[in-house]
């Protein structure tokens, strides 16, 4: 299988599967000199870890990093990174009844049709899992960002039909709630709905919205490499994020070109925009402006309700999901949508740095 790396410079590679030993990633790129302990990606990895609330799994995982390379005496040294979660509480038994069905919304049917065979316990490889390598290296990149001056913040903004309107984001109360919203009242009304779904054996889908602050102009570049395709990319590549969309994203399709240009202005000495209708992109690269990106999330596919589907004999049946599922994939992903445009934004930060030779000379020219 291929297709467990991502990044040109800043690369990393996840590893494992959801009901194996353990699952992981190896991180090829990064700079020597980082500050970095185990306890600066735990914070990260805490914020996806199940049993946090009722509106997420009961599998009962501590998600405890190891830092197995590339740190010494506090310090990354330039070598390989390598981090690992150990599985402990995997249940394969609570998958036995799938073994052989396909299970409406997940993997099952492409991967026997691809491989020959599938790991049918929790999904193995294709597994929310994975995406703990993700959140481990979104760590260590958000670490390089922060040495640069720039943030990443990602967030809930709806869930079923509530949506939080930006006029009433209080970014404050993100960590309040166990849905990760920015507004406690809509919070309150979106676990109510989930209740009510839970009830009905259901689930919801939802929204993530993402937000970058302090970017230099020039990410990107103009091409296939796009700013926009490259974050696009790193965002779908997330299991259940079905669409993803920066600035006004789809809304431009009724929009006109006077009002959804946005007109540049001088500002303190510098060229800014007087909008952000763009989301911090031009031409494919970052405009200086904050990088505002939106995640559309499917509803969790594993529902205790009689589904029908086929089984690999070719027979028609009804199944019902059994085991330890989200009824919402939403607050667990937020994390995982920060960190893959986390780390985006680091690997382009490294390639910029040989966008000119005037970049090349200062590297090489300092006294």
């Amino acid at each position: 299988m291929s297709g467990s790396s991502f990044g040109t410079l800043f690369q990393v590679t996840t590893w494992g599967e959801s009901h194996g030993p353990g699952v992981g990633v190896v991180i090829d790129g990064c700079p020597a000199g980082i500050s970095l302990t185990e306890k600066d990606i735990q914070t990260f990895l805490d914020r996806r870890k199940p049993g946090q609330s009722k509106y997420t799994t009961k599998r009962n995982e501590s998600d405890t990093v190891e830092i197995l390379s590339g740190v010494f005496e506090g310090r990354t040294t330039g070598t390989p990174i390598s981090l690992m979660v150990r599985n402990q509480d995997q249940r394969s038994r609570d998958y036995g009844d799938i073994a052989v069905s396909y299970r409406p919304g997940h993997a099952d049917f492409c991967f026997r049709e691809k491989y020959g065979f599938r790991d049918y316990r929790g999904g193995g490889r294709s597994s929310g899992r994975e995406t703990i390598g993700r959140v481990a290296a979104g760590a260590v990149a958000s670490l390089l960002l922060k040495e640069l001056g720039i943030s990443v913040c990602a967030y809930t903004k709806s869930i079923g039909p509530y949506t939080i309107d930006e006029k009433d984001y209080d970014f404050n109360t993100i960590n309040q709630n166990p849905l990760y919203m920015p507004d406690q009242t809509i919070a309150e009304k979106a676990g109510q709905y989930l209740s009510d779904l839970m009830a009905d054996c259901d689930s919801s889908g939802g929204m993530i919205e993402c937000i970058a602050s302090g970017l230099p102009v020039g990410l990107g570049e103009p091409v296939f490499n796009k700013l926009d395709a490259l974050l696009s990319h790193a965002i779908m590549s997330i299991g259940a994020v079905k669409g993803v969309e920066i600035g006004d994203g789809f809304a431009v399709s009724h929009s006109v070109g006077s009002t959804n240009n946005d007109p540049f202005c001088i500002r303190d000495g510098k060229t800014v925009k007087k909008t952000n209708h763009s989301g911090g992109t031009l031409g494919g690269m970052s405009d200086g402006s904050d990088l505002i990106l939106r995640a559309a999330v499917k509803p969790t596919p594993s529902i205790a309700a009689t589904q029908h589907t086929v089984n690999e004999a070719g027979e028609e049946i009804d199944i019902s999901i059994h085991g330890r599922h989200d009824p919402v994939i939403v607050p667990r992903a937020v994390v995982v949508v920060e960190a893959m445009t986390a780390l985006t934004l680091a690997d382009l930060l490294l390639c910029n740095t040989v966008s000119t030779i005037d970049k090349i000379k200062k590297v090489y020219e300092e006294d």
